[in-house]
């Protein structure tokens, strides 16, 4: 069960300020940045042929069962034993195993996106993967485990913790194909001092290293949402196209406040009920993401007490001011380095896991990883996909120049430029942790308007250093032996082969123009762009306890990234999908001690 090769990855688009990103409604004028859709969300605009044909889709890809269009559920509904809501990363698979269970009831699963199957686009660009399967559907599809300390602090069962890595790893993670750029990349790494060689492994540990990748051999992407082929159809209901405005809540005499059921609407706006299953032990679990959670917790009345009345949210059900609180987006800060001659595609495969804080990848071939179809060849035959103007990315202006009107002219530009310019790769760095966070706040009371975030971008001094001996490392690979086939010699070379200057204006160059006398300090600064690995909202410890429950009611839980403190690894997906898998075999343990 898979989709095509990339189609070019989710973006951003934020009004910045210097140190910190406003994410507000991710939607630039362009049009770039709407919510991710399907093919068969396009066909539903068409005739009635065309929804059989997605129909026919789901049946081919086993989900024709228990797969429909929240459109087709009943006003009401009253018999489930848990409530997902989020099928994302980590919705996936946590619904999945909690339907694995003959006496678990019967677990519904709302997705606010669409479906992700027999889509060629795999998902537009979007910041939010508001599509079944989440972000998996769109990212560059790298695959590693959290580190052993990472798994020691978070108070995890270490046994428990691997068999769900196994489990997860067994139905969609693959041993990459390595081109020779990406060989380049690794041994580049190795000569500019990132050792020891670790060769494939799956295992976060310092030095260079191959990693797990969920493209197979034949470059078709695998999802989160392929968890759900083997559940049992009499176990599991997931509704498509459902947006989740607010969580239900009861009282019990002076006891706490219970969660029962949600409210959701259907893409026409009809709004429908779903409840909890009468007698007790159920529970609702929000898996919609770290902007997500937070958001809708808020919405539901669980959050700072001061916004939610700002807001017009009463009655406030619990006053809890850490809701939204302690978010943060990794910095990343890339450089492409043209290359003299033609590059083969790759997303992610090889990473440098250094000592001081900074995790080094790449990606590389001419358009990276853009399908061109029919008319579309003609508009996409030039873009550097998940870093083009287009998504939002424009890591040659400072933060606070990146306008919608500054992604057009560049998107222009960049349309113009010459083919031999495409050819090459970018590096980037990302930092570990980060140490700087900000929070999430609600812009107004619409489930579908996206939340305003602030991410406090290189606010604490020891980001920026890490940062800093990030690019140094980057600019060591660059000169280095291994690497010498894949760039120019010095800027003059480059400037003999393409318009150097018309490439500088959207993209930052390796080898540097020397006339960039910038400090690397105030360079990281200027470049930092996304990585969309967002995290935070709803820690453990301060709005959901050990067992991921919401302090202060009953029956609610969040499972999903906005539970950690810091990212998990070089790329997160891994540890987010094992949460899921993880918490799910718990929580099927807890129902069946609880009978």
């Amino acid at each position: 069960m898979a989709t095509r090769a990339p189609a070019g990855l989710r973006g951003l688009s934020s009004s910045v300020r210097p140190l910190s990103v406003i994410v507000a409604a991710l939607v630039i004028s362009l049009c770039l940045c709407t919510p991710a859709t399907s093919q068969q969300e396009e066909e539903e605009a068409s005739a009635s042929a065309s929804a059989s044909a997605s129909a026919g889709q789901r049946q081919r890809y086993g989900f024709g069962r228990f797969v429909r269009h929240a459109r087709d559920a009943p006003p009401v509904s009253s018999h489930y034993s848990y409530i997902v809501v989020g099928g994302g990363t980590a919705g996936c698979p946590l619904a999945a195993t909690l339907a694995e269970s003959a006496g678990g009831g019967h677990v519904l699963l709302l997705e606010r996106g669409g479906y992700p199957y027999g889509n060629r686009n795999d998902g537009v660009v979007n910041a939010r993967a508001r599509v079944l399967g989440g972000g998996s559907c769109l990212n560059a599809g790298f695959y590693t485990r959290a580190s052993g300390e990472y798994v020691r602090s978070s108070g995890w069962d270490a046994r428990l913790v691997n068999a769900s890595y196994k489990w997860v790893e067994r139905e969609l993670v693959f041993r990459p194909d390595v081109p020779r750029w990406q060989c380049a990349l690794r041994e580049g790494l190795l000569q500019a001092g990132v050792t020891p060689d670790n060769g494939y492994t799956f295992d976060h540990v310092p030095g260079t290293k191959i990693g797990g990748t969920i493209f197979d051999r034949t470059g078709r992407r695998h999802t989160a949402a392929d968890f759900l082929r083997g559940a049992h159809p009499r176990r599991l209901t997931v509704l498509l196209h459902a947006t989740v405005s607010r969580i239900l809540f009861k009282r019990r005499g002076a006891g706490k406040p219970v969660a029962y059921g949600v409210v959701f609407r259907d893409r026409a706006g009809v709004q429908h009920h779903a409840y909890l299953r009468s007698g007790g032990g159920g529970e609702v679990i929000l898996a919609a993401g770290t902007l997500g959670s937070p958001q809708l917790l808020m919405l539901s009345g669980v959050g700072p007490r001061a916004h939610l009345e700002k807001h017009g949210i009463r009655p406030v059900v619990v006053d809890q001011p850490l809701v939204g609180q302690g978010v943060a987006d990794n910095p990343m800060n890339s450089v492409f380095v043209p290359s003299p001659s033609p590059v083969a595609l790759s997303l992610v495969q090889v990473v440098g896991v250094t000592r001081f804080g900074s995790f080094i990848e790449g990606v590389s071939g001419s358009q990276f990883g853009i399908p061109l179809h029919g008319a579309s060849r003609r508009r996409t035959a030039r873009s550097f996909g998940m870093f083009s103007p287009m998504t939002g990315q424009l890591g040659a202006l400072r933060p606070s120049e990146r306008t919608p009107e500054a992604m057009r002219r560049a998107a222009d530009a960049m349309r113009r430029l010459d083919r031999r310019a495409f050819r090459g790769g970018f590096i980037l760095e990302k930092i570990l942790g980060p140490l700087s966070t900000g929070h999430v706040e609600l812009r107004s009371t619409d489930p579908n308007a996206n939340p305003a975030v602030t991410f406090n971008y290189f606010r604490d001094p020891k980001d920026v250093e890490r940062c800093v001996r990030g690019i140094e490392t980057i600019e060591r690979v660059v000169h280095s032996r291994a690497f010498s086939r894949f760039t120019y010699a010095n800027a003059s070379a480059m400037e003999a082969a393409f318009d150097r200057a018309a490439l500088a204006k959207f993209l930052n160059l390796m080898p540097r123009h020397p006339r960039d006398d910038r400090p690397l300090q105030q360079y990281c600064r200027d470049t930092v762009m996304t990585i969309w690995h967002y995290h935070g909202g709803c820690h453990v410890g301060d709005v959901v306890d050990q067992d991921y429950r919401v302090i202060g009611v009953q029956g609610l839980r969040v499972v999903d990234s906005s539970t950690f403190k810091y990212s998990p690894g070089t790329n997160p997906q891994a540890t987010v999908m094992m949460l899921g898998r993880y918490m799910g075999l718990k929580i099927q343990k807890e129902g069946l001690i609880g009978k």
